[in-house]
């Protein structure tokens, strides 16, 4: 079954743009904040073992799947679903596709929040304040209070929007051209002078010497599961509306292979710069906003030339949040232009002015934690579980199949189908009752 082809929908211009756009939706906060503290708590190189398997496992399932649903369907999951139900003769796939596209949305919506931090550090790294502050931890505080950041958080989100009117090609796909590889460079310079540090070498210990006895942790496999499913954008939103933009004859086998790969090396980078750099400055290795607002800026402080490795630093995160919060609004803004008809702009301003009035009220650290705990551990796996049920088992028999062939050379082998519909939905249920037993594994 072939779905009709809108002729005025954007698309992707060349293979490398969707990669690389599905690996800026990839590259993180957590890759940055998240990955080197479990993979050093959870047995060093020995976290790496689960990690890449649970890696490979979802690549070559969910992110394939992903993409190529988008793709056939020509739309995002409201109208994937809907399309997937009408071909059993069944009706509702609408309403079920508003609940990937209100995750992505409510995830976007504490995401601008962290943004706006990350461009107040920013500011006040190249301003050369950040080096005077003796305090970060009550710096970042009188940051993340109530109503603390509403200029950065909105500025964050106008530099966001900005980009996303000019469309997917003309706007999502040259920034993302630019930001990623920027991201890497900057990181591979960070990644030398930290190499450099007295007492850096510690830190290496710490992140790669193998724990073999931690492999017998259930914990050490349940994180390493979640950290690579929620580090893929598995999400049944964003990859299918990037995948709804991708022309016929891409193999979308080999892209999800890209698309692990660096979002995998981005990970393995930003531990081997942010473990080292806590150790050698003797501070304690921390998770989430501590680490990224209040240990690391203490290190730079501390660092010869830390100023400038302080901007290089914010940049790069910086890229790797505006590229990812781009992929999270893409989905409601997708689905107001295709579902009610509008137009790129009236599409665009719905989606910020909700962004904005909705963001501006989670913005202390407290808030925002429990807003992205909640919509990530009920809601963002949810939307992954439907749409790998509605692509791989909803759709006619083979369909998947065909859909993930289109455009490569190579037969797909018999390991597609015991792997998409069983292995791959199995563990996405697992994440979603996983999330909620342990209070989040993302």
């Amino acid at each position: 079954m072939e779905m009709k082809e809108n002729k005025s929908r954007d698309q992707f211009r060349t293979r490398m743009g969707f990669i690389v756009a599905c690996v800026g939706s990839a590259v993180g906060m957590g890759n940055i904040w998240m990955f080197p503290y479990r993979a050093g708590k959870y047995g060093g190189a020995a976290f790496l073992i689960p990690y890449f398997i649970f890696v490979i496992l979802l690549g070559f399932s969910g992110v394939i799947g992903e993409m190529a649903f988008g793709r056939v369907m020509k739309t995002g999951p409201t109208g994937a679903f809907d399309r997937a139900m009408a071909m059993r003769g069944k009706r509702g796939g609408r309403l079920i596709g508003l609940i990937p596209v209100l995750g992505s949305l409510g995830i976007a919506i504490g995401y601008s929040v962290v943004v706006g931090w990350f461009l107040k550090y920013l500011f006040a790294a190249v301003s050369g304040s950040l080096g005077q502050v003796e305090d970060m931890g009550a710096y970042f505080s009188a940051l993340s209070g109530n109503f603390g950041s509403v200029g950065w958080h909105l500025l964050g989100l106008a530099l966001t929007f900005l980009i996303m009117l000019c469309g997917v090609s003309g706007g999502i796909e040259k920034m993302n051209k630019l930001m990623m590889p920027l991201f890497f460079v900057f990181f591979l310079i960070l990644l030398f002078r930290v190499a450099t540090l007295p007492g850096a070498a510690e830190g290496y210990r710490y992140l790669f010497i193998p724990r073999w006895e931690l492999l017998g942790n259930v914990q050490t496999w349940v994180y390493a599961l979640g950290q690579a499913f929620f580090s893929l954008s598995l999400a049944g939103s964003g990859t299918i509306v990037y995948g709804s933009y991708l022309k016929d004859d891409v193999d979308v086998v080999s892209c999800a292979r890209n698309v692990a790969f660096f979002d995998t090396c981005a990970a393995l980078l930003a531990g081997m710069v942010v473990i080292p750099a806590v150790f050698a400055f003797g501070l304690d290795v921390a998770a989430g906003p501590p680490l990224m607002f209040i240990t690391l800026p203490a290190v730079f402080n501390q660092m010869p030339a830390g100023r400038l490795f302080s901007v290089i630093f914010f940049v790069a995160v910086l890229f790797a949040a505006v590229t990812s919060l781009m992929n999270l609004f893409e989905t409601p803004i997708e689905a107001l232009q295709d579902q009610l008809g509008l137009s790129r702009k009236a599409a665009v301003a719905v989606v910020a002015f909700c962004a904005a009035a909705v963001g501006i009220f989670i913005e202390s650290a407290d808030a925002v934690s429990v807003w992205m705990d909640a919509v990530s551990i009920y809601v963002i796996p949810l939307g992954a579980l439907l749409a790998a049920i509605m692509f791989f088992w909803q759709c006619p028999k083979g369909f998947a199949r065909e859909q993930v062939q289109k455009g490569r050379e190579k037969k797909l082998g018999v390991w597609f189908e015991p792997v998409t519909r069983y292995l791959f939905v199995g563990l996405t249920f697992g994440v979603y009752v996983l999330g909620i037993l342990f209070g989040g594994i993302g």
